[in-house]
């Protein structure tokens, strides 16, 4: 647990330095500060040169410098296969969660309302019916703590009308950002975080107390038949998550022997193989 993953990154920009020099030196570049006394004599005599050939250009009439213009301010609505814009995406967001849901569902934190994972711009209806004139759909992922279930909902953005739910159990899509943040806050309070916590202060010499201090990633951990602990042998139908944490502008934290469950908050070792 106290090994920090860094060696490797070393050899892979030491690696990338020698490939840079290698293709300069193929194409003729000179990096700066390697060039002879006589490349410098030989450069300084064609870059007067290209001034003045610059000069008379300029004279002729030069082409005027470009100008980067803002991107557009984005509507409440988009149009066609436009991506979701922020308020169609909260709108949808909303009107799925609504109903039993929000009342009774739970989210990663134990609060009421189940967890959001992810709204995007639906696919079209298999009618036939063009994107570009017909009526503009978004699917809500969301998951209940509570049940553990997966819910896909469909909403209309111009009706504001859910159209379709579909519930899943043992389904286990990518996780959230807000689900790493409370896998990391688990593992910081538990007993087994331990490891993490000294390799945090070792990196930075400050302690580790919240997930802000760390960059997250992560993947979604299956139970497989002998190969965890039995508090673990419901991961896949609970959800379960292997964290990979990384010190903000610093080293990697290995912190793979340990699995998250988020439904039953609870944290176990795996075996080492």
């Amino acid at each position: 647990m106290r090994e920090i993953v860094h060696r490797h990154l070393g050899k892979v920009v030491a690696g990338a330095a020698i490939a840079v020099a290698g293709t300069a030196v193929m194409v003729g570049i000179t990096l700066p500060g390697t060039a002879g006394a006589g490349e410098q004599a030989g450069d300084t005599a064609g870059q007067t040169a290209a001034r003045q050939q610059g000069a008379a250009g300029q004279g002729a009439g030069a082409v005027a410098p470009g100008v980067v213009e803002e991107a557009p301010e984005e509507g409440d609505k988009g149009v066609g296969d436009d991506p979701l814009t922020d308020d169609e995406t909260e709108r949808a967001a909303g009107l799925a969660a609504s109903g039993q849901l929000r009342t009774a569902g739970e989210n990663v934190a134990g609060d009421r309302g189940a967890q959001r994972l992810g709204v995007e711009l639906a696919e079209p209806d298999g009618d036939g019916t063009d994107r570009a004139d017909g009526p503009r759909r978004a699917e809500v992922t969301l998951y209940d703590y509570k049940t553990d279930t997966l819910v896909t909902r469909t909403v209309d953005l111009d009706t504001g009308k859910v159209e379709r739910t579909v519930t899943e159990h043992g389904v286990q899509p990518p996780l959230s950002r807000a689900e790493y943040a409370e896998a990391a806050k688990l593992l910081i309070a538990h007993p087994l975080g331990a490891g993490m916590k000294a390799d945090y202060k070792d990196a930075t010499g400050k302690a580790l107390t919240s997930p802000d201090q760390l960059l997250l990633n992560g993947a979604v951990y299956r139970a497989t038949p002998g190969g965890q602990p039995a508090a673990l042998g419901e991961c896949g139908e609970h959800r379960c998550v292997r964290l990979f944490p990384k010190v903000r502008n610093g080293p990697w934290i290995d912190a793979r022997s340990f699995v998250i469950d988020l439904s039953a908050r609870q944290i176990a070792r795996l075996d080492p193989r």
